[in-house]
């Protein structure tokens, strides 16, 4: 199976409306459907799948020109055509057909992309060979007509007539925030993003997203609708909030399906999709599951059990991921490209063990129980008071859920400055988010016993990720600062504004002398916590930073 890996546990398919209809379409698989086969018009080759489906592609650039299901055009988002990026202007197109299959190959100087058809298959299966960086960035957008799916409910809808930052993020009349970049999900989280309404579901099925980059808890555009039409993404490289650098290779299959409404045949979903049919066609890059292998563990030791555990495997040509089995930890990831990784370990999204790991092809790297160390997970530290979980998310802060769906200024945000007392729902009064010019400089109020105000402690802060090098500077009772920390590494790019905390995790410890603290156990201690950064705009485009956790340690 090509890109083929382990199905993680809690996935999900996202349907975009409310008139979903019935169960998703079986993949019938006759020898040859009637009308099965392809013409050529003069200006674009025109695949019938002898189903429900007939599209077509452009012989001078490879844009996806039509799309019609059922005898309805889907196929037109403000008169653009549907391709990679935002078209790749003149390119070599061929066909051929190999039995039930036809496939049509677009090349583009180093980049190779592919649309092939099954007999009897409301689908159409894409595959995009990116060699190098002549091209930014590997997308591909499906452009749907206007009318077709109107929907006001998701937070990508576009029609809202202020714009606030950018081009690409708008405010509504009643305060709401939309863009095309607040998907809400992680790659993980998803099989499927699509639409559907009046009996017919349009749906975008993701690759496995070996040649991605980003991880399993990566977040982009996965759909959007404006006055124009929709957009469906599969976005296989993006530059945006990106923690890793580009791969290259062969991505797919990723899937075009059309339904009578519901979601498509699990068949189809990544991890399951299973494309021996593929194997001959001569599809630059293609590795067919004979040249692939497995990393199974038998189980993780050292588990907090009350979060989910993710094994990772990456390196500069590839990237898998499952979930751990919550009883034991056993996780198993098939589909393997031949070569040598690094197998991370996640509490949540918090890495907290790695070991290297070698993957052969035709054969299985069995894993014993991999034990955690205590001391790697921060949370195992005894502390004073804690804010926060230990988890790699700012999950629990205030505003911390709506911050993936939403801009920071949207109407529905609680405010974002105010004080906190340690022992008086902290956690949840305390912002996800704190920037240089909106926030920087908030109080955490706490008291200690006169045993602990005697001694010295380690104040911890950790954080997802940074904008414009915004990293905490702390005060204690206005009588010792603490130095600058350096700014660890993290993506240069928008992140908190456009739905995305994931950066790379980074813990700051701040060594505190018992002389900062008050001697009387009954009076308060205060924490200030300032962004410090030289970079930045105003705002909320200011420095700023996300939070994971923050601890006195006892």
């Amino acid at each position: 199976m090509p890109g083929a890996m382990n199905r993680p546990v809690g996935r999900r398919t996202v349907v975009l409306a409310a008139t979903a209809g019935a169960a998703g379409a079986a993949l019938a698989r006759p020898a040859h459907a009637a009308g099965f086969g392809y013409t050529d018009d003069g200006s674009d080759y025109v695949v019938d799948t002898g189903a429900q489906l007939v599209f077509k592609v452009s012989k001078s650039n490879g844009d996806l020109t039509s799309l019609v299901y059922r005898g309805t055009e889907y196929q037109g988002y403000g008169g653009r055509n549907s391709h990679i990026e935002s078209g790749l202007g003149a390119s070599a197109v061929s066909i051929r057909q190999s039995g039930p299959t036809i496939l049509i190959s677009v090349a583009h100087g180093t980049l190779k992309h592919y649309y092939a058809a099954r007999s009897g298959e409301n689908n159409v299966y894409l595959w995009t060979n990116k060699a190098d960086a002549s091209v930014s960035a590997t997308r591909y957008i499906v452009r749907v007509k206007k009318g077709a799916f109107l929907n006001d409910e998701p937070d990508s809808y576009t029609y809202a007539p202020t714009t606030i930052e950018a081009s690409d993020v708008f405010r509504k009349s009643d305060g709401q925030t939309r863009s095309k970049h607040y998907s809400r999900l992680r790659v993980m989280d998803y099989d499927t993003i699509g639409w559907s309404a009046g009996g017919v579901g349009l749906w975008m099925v993701r690759s496995n997203h070996e040649k991605a980059s980003g991880g399993p808890f990566y977040r982009s555009l996965l759909r959007h609708q404006s006055a124009d039409g929709g957009g469906l993404y599969e976005i296989l490289y993006y530059g945006q909030n990106q923690t890793e650098a580009q791969r290259f290779g062969l991505q797919g299959p990723y899937v075009i399906a059309f339904t009578d409404g519901g979601a498509p045949s699990s068949a189809l979903f990544p991890g399951t999709l299973t494309t021996p049919w593929a194997d001959s066609l001569g599809i630059a890059g293609y590795v067919p599951a004979s040249g692939r292998g497995k990393v199974a563990g038998v189980g993780i030791s050292g588990r907090n059990t009350a979060y989910p555990y993710t094994v990772g495997l990456a390196n500069a040509a590839a990237q898998y991921w499952g979930s751990a089995r919550a009883s034991d930890g056993f996780f198993s990831l098939s589909g393997v490209l031949p070569g040598t990784y690094t197998l991370t370990v996640f509490k949540g999204e918090l890495a907290v063990y790695s070991t290297s790991v070698s993957v052969s092809a035709g054969n299985t790297t069995t894993l014993n129980t991999i034990a955690i160390p205590s001391s790697n997970d921060p949370a195992n530290a005894s502390a004073i008071w804690r804010i926060g979980d230990w988890n790699g998310t700012p999950g629990g802060f205030k505003n911390a859920d709506l911050m993936t769906y939403a801009h920071p200024s949207d109407a529905r945000a609680a405010s974002w400055t105010g004080n906190v007392v340690v022992g008086s729902g902290e956690t949840a009064a305390f912002p996800c988010y704190l920037w240089k010019d909106v926030n920087s400089g908030i109080l955490v109020y706490f008291r200690l016993t006169a045993a602990q105000a005697a001694a010295a402690h380690t104040l911890r802060i950790g954080v997802t990720t940074a904008y414009a090098n915004g990293r905490p500077q702390v005060t204690v009772n206005d009588s010792w600062t603490s130095a600058i920390p350096a700014p660890p590494a993290q993506p240069d790019t928008r992140s908190l504004t456009n739905g995305s905390y994931r950066g790379n995790n980074h813990t700051f410890t701040y060594s505190v002398p018992a002389s900062a603290w008050k001697t009387d156990a009954g009076q308060y201690n205060v924490l200030r916590i300032d962004v410090v950064s030289g970079s930045g705009a105003s705002g909320f485009l200011s420095a700023g930073t996300a939070i994971d956790a923050i601890d006195l340690l006892a």
